[in-house]
């Protein structure tokens, strides 16, 4: 388990002040960066064995965002490692040590020089103690559409939707999609599936489902294979989603 504090920065918010889905999500990204980091076995000592760890699939809960300059703890544990898999719990605690979201990841080992899957050695499971898994609804890990899609136009990637691996940053995959929220549309789950890696100069064809209560969008190729599928499920008063 690891667990840091941090401030709520202005950078980080909304219009209304609050932290935002993105903010969050790189929040958690980053806590498991640090945590790796922390044991040795962090971005820079995996490249140099010649791995790297790919986000899957994301589903993030939130009871409520966190306000900005409100102090905050945000954690996470692994709790399995199964193959080329691995699945990480998130959370972010408020001031009073109430959970305000949470978080359920899976993670896939990757071979940097063939791209593909490689199943984690011994002495990188070693490093990590596993943690009993969050006790939350776990959604399915795929993402099913119902209804008809709009096709948006297309967006190319740039050069600041990339990360250290130079594909599209798993956060930018969703700012990407959050574009097309209504602005009154405010986020109590949201899920990622991650299907293929998008590089610079790549051209992204949004297919978007609308619907009362949850939007989803396909970020497709040409030939509509798909890069990422999101779903954005309507927060209600009171309720985590």
């Amino acid at each position: 388990m690891y667990e840091f504090q941090a401030k709520i920065r202005y950078s980080e918010t909304d219009s209304n002040g609050n932290l935002s889905l993105l903010g969050l999500l790189n929040y958690f990204q980053d806590s498991s960066i640090f945590h790796s980091d922390s044991l040795g076995a962090g971005v820079e000592a995996l490249k140099d064995q010649g791995m790297f760890w790919a986000l899957s699939a994301w589903q993030i809960v939130v009871k409520r965002y966190p306000k900005v300059c409100e102090t905050v703890t945000v954690g996470t544990a692994p709790y399995e490692f199964k193959g080329f898999m691995g699945n990480r719990n998130f959370w972010m605690k408020d001031e009073s040590g109430e959970m305000i979201a949470w978080a359920n990841s899976i993670w896939s080992l990757v071979d940097i020089q063939s791209g593909m899957p490689k199943k984690c050695p011994p002495e990188i499971q070693e490093i990590y103690k596993l943690s009993p898994k969050l006790d939350m609804e776990y959604a399915p890990r795929r993402i099913q559409f119902e209804g008809e899609p709009v096709r948006e136009e297309k967006i190319e990637v740039v050069k600041h939707h990339l990360d250290t691996n130079m594909h599209v940053n798993n956060g930018q995959f969703v700012d990407i999609d959050m574009d097309f929220l209504p602005m009154d549309f405010s986020v109590g789950q949201l899920r990622v599936e991650y299907k293929m890696q998008a590089h610079l100069g790549t051209m992204l064809y949004p297919a978007v489902y609308r619907g009362r209560d949850k939007i989803g969008v396909a970020l497709l190729s040409e030939d509509d294979k798909v890069y990422c599928n999101v779903e954005f499920t309507k927060k209600e008063d009171g309720k985590t989603c």
